[in-house]
């Protein structure tokens, strides 16, 4: 598998379980996202995604967007899209 970077980590808001996501390149719902940090490192499907809290299918560069994640993340931590 290929993983090629799309972004980093901006905030982590640990009560919803939500990373927000500084985009280098697009993203969709249904893509599979790598993300990795010092402490940090699993493999996640994009289940939902937000735009200032509105609910968004896909999402371009530059974009800030949060999404749902499986674990613990850390400000910094690098976003893999995995293809």
């Amino acid at each position: 598998m290929e993983e090629k970077l799309i972004g980093k980590i901006a905030h982590y808001y640990g009560h919803v379980n939500v990373g927000i996501v500084e985009l280098k390149d697009v993203l969709k719902v249904g893509d599979m996202v790598h993300i990795k940090g010092h402490t940090s490192d699993f493999t996640q499907q994009v289940s939902s995604m937000q735009i200032e809290h509105a609910m968004v299918n896909e999402a371009k560069v530059g974009d800030s967007v949060g999404i749902t994640v499986d674990q613990k993340v850390h400000e910094h931590d690098s976003v893999y899209k995995v293809e």
